[in-house]
């Protein structure tokens, strides 16, 4: 690799280091559960590196650090070759010396692209919209809990304390003064994002306690998963300077609300550039239609990846703002798939089913599948809802095991995510859901203990 890899990075992060020596490089993949895999290494090292090395085992590893059997038979853990992809180069403003980040691509011995990998997952979802002349367009926004810190797992979740010395309170939704409590965490939050080159397009105050949503602006689904990617580390990281945690769990503290990744999507026609959902004269079209129905027919058995744990279906329950359907409504919070006020030239389909808790590749490839599906069978959606969605039939599962269920059972699914893959991610959440299932929660040694 030429000592000039420098110029092939991201103005941002060319401007960070900026009459600075770099110190180490993060050769970083994101696993199954969106955990930062790989190696740390001096920058002098990394400059006549141009590939490195990984077990191809770290897609099989689940969230509690134990390994899933591989579906397809031997386990020999191959490796992988991982080369970097220098347009997400990005600081590490955190650290102690001068840092930069660097996800990689993940390709196997004989050049193609791993297919267990999330991020390939993804660019093979993008790319079958773009064999059809679409490029897909999505903005995510992301709640997270800030929280007192925990060390104990034992002992309940709680909110952290403000600057007034009382606890973050809860029922404040859009509240500047409830923001201003943790303003020194947000503060960093807004450097960091600038050091790293990205583009907050608004903060606000959630409903719950010390919860926080970020808004992205829209663009490319692969870009904006690597960015929530990172985002994900670099809030953490704010959180740990102000003495409490960030914690991007479906739903960390009893009673309160949950933490979605709310998905805006829509589709450009590549030749014309024009949104597919708007026709010439700004009506509604087939397509915008056929996204939704897409949506209705295949979110069942995407679940799975928008919900990957069993804390996340605690987040669908009744009367907590969470969507627990598959409606669809114009300006309507209450329907799984909200349609946004908007002109013609940005219309789109919010999908408000995704935990935060998803690995962000996996829950915008899935969601991109199921509208992708809709696309090309070309069937439209149940007809609008237009009173409280909340109130409608619950058509989701009811937890990881009958969602693992509906994914494997989907073959349009199967085929646009990949066999291998589907066959992967079901062996480490069946191993995950196997492992919750023998601990006992207090839940049952209050109740059953000397009732049953």
């Amino acid at each position: 690799m030429s000592a000039a890899w420098t110029d092939k990075i991201p103005a941002a992060a060319r401007e960070y280091l900026a009459g600075r020596r770099l110190d180490e490089v993060e050769c970083i993949v994101a696993d199954i559960a969106g955990v930062a895999r790989g190696k740390a290494m001096p920058a002098s090292k990394f400059a006549h590196q141009d590939q490195f090395y990984l077990p191809n085992s770290i897609f099989l590893q689940t969230i509690t650090g134990e390994w899933a059997d591989n579906p397809a038979g031997a386990f020999t853990e191959p490796d992988m070759i991982l080369t970097p992809d220098y347009t997400t180069a990005t600081a590490a403003p955190w650290t102690a010396d001068w840092t930069l980040q660097v996800i990689h691509d993940a390709h196997d011995q004989q050049g193609n692209p791993v297919p267990i990998a999330p991020r390939n997952v993804l660019k093979r979802v993008v790319q079958l919209y773009r064999d059809r002349g679409w490029k897909p367009v999505v903005a995510p926004e992301m709640e997270f809990f800030l929280v007192a810190r925990n060390v104990d797992p034992n002992q309940p979740i709680i909110p952290p304390m403000g600057r007034t010395g009382r606890r973050a309170a809860a029922k404040q939704a859009y509240s500047m003064s409830a923001v201003d409590e943790y303003g020194k965490v947000i503060d960093d939050i807004y450097d960091f994002a600038e050091a790293q080159g990205f583009e907050i397009d608004g903060i606000l105050q959630e409903g719950g306690a010390g919860q926080i949503e970020i808004n992205l602006n829209h663009g490319d689904p692969v870009a904006l998963a690597d960015e929530i990617f990172y985002f994900k580390r670099m809030i953490r990281e704010a959180a740990l300077r102000h003495d409490c945690f960030a914690t991007f769990m479906a739903k960390p503290i009893e009673g309160e609300p949950g933490s979605a990744m709310h998905i805006h999507h829509s589709v450009v026609d590549i030749e014309n550039g024009q949104n597919i959902f708007s026709s010439p004269q700004g009506q509604e079209t087939d397509a915008f239609l056929h996204f939704i129905g897409g949506m209705q027919r295949h979110l069942p058995a995407a679940i799975a990846l928008l919900a990957p744990y069993v804390n996340s279906y605690r987040r669908y329950v009744p009367d907590f703002a969470a969507p627990i359907n598959l409606e669809w409504g114009r300006d309507n919070r209450t329907t799984g798939l909200r349609v946004p006020i908007s002109g013609p030239a940005a219309r789109r389909i919010e999908n408000r089913l995704a935990g935060m808790d998803c690995n962000p590749y996996l829950g915008i490839a899935a969601s991109l599948a199921c509208g992708y599906l809709g696309l090309i069978e070309q069937e439209g959606p149940r007809a609008e809802y237009l009173g409280d969605a909340y109130m409608s039939q619950d058509e989701l599962p009811y937890n990881l095991g009958d969602a693992l269920d509906l994914m494997s059972e989907n073959q349009a699914m199967r085929g646009v995510l990949g066999q291998e893959f589907v066959d992967v991610y079901e062996a480490v959440k069946r191993n995950e859901y196997k492992e919750f299932l023998q601990v006992i929660s207090p839940w049952e040694r209050e109740h059953l203990l000397l009732n049953v």
